[in-house]
């Protein structure tokens, strides 16, 4: 075997330390990215799905022109999520929002509001909660689709989790019947 004519070079041979040092500048990097990224109020809001069974001509009430029944001291409401469909077959879109108070720090409780408007009425009111702020849940992965409300919700399993860390994961729908409106969970949608 012949020698090399270009000399063995110390960088071309990884060493623990060189793994240990590209970890940790990495984490770093992650780390400062997350304190540094771009405020979610900010960020380009992209539309909501809507259902095809309401009427294109019907405009959906606006959750910005309700007050929801949420008590946020001196902070104000922010509507996370909304999407809007005729849920109960009436002709007129409901909108379904997601709603906290807007903190400064942690993750507050998110509520669940349908907001409807009357015929001939230019104010959007709640007519029912689906979720309330007091159950302590965070909702992801909502959606209103043919008649029905779907959503995935984080929660705790006892007052002692942690707020920073829900434990229980539940995969909930909501459909009006008789009247109302009535939860259910697929079965085995909830997690531990």
């Amino acid at each position: 075997m012949q020698p090399s004519a270009v000399p063995e070079l110390a960088h071309t041979h990884a060493r623990p330390i060189h793994w240990v040092a590209t970890a940790t500048a990495l984490a770093g990097v992650v780390a400062l990215s997350s304190v540094l990224g771009p405020d979610d109020r900010a960020a380009a809001q992209t539309p909501e799905p809507r259902t095809k069974s309401a009427p294109a001509h019907m405009v959906p009430p606006d959750p910005a022109a309700v007050e929801f029944p949420l008590e946020c001291g001196p902070m104000k409401t922010v509507v996370k999520k909304q999407a809007s469909g005729d849920l109960d077959g009436d002709g007129r879109p409901e909108t379904v929002a997601v709603v906290h108070c807007d903190s400064p720090m942690g993750t507050p409780p998110d509520g669940v509001y349908v907001v409807t408007q009357a015929a001939g009425s230019t104010a959007p009111r709640v007519v029912a909660t689906l979720a309330d702020p007091g159950d302590r849940t965070n909702v992801d992965d909502f959606a209103v689709r043919d008649g029905e409300v779907t959503a995935t919700l984080f929660g705790y399993s006892s007052a002692d989790v942690p707020s920073c860390c829900p434990d229980v994961r539940e995969n909930v729908k909501w459909r009006w019947e008789n009247g109302a409106f009535v939860r259910s969970a697929p079965s085995g949608a909830k997690s531990v």
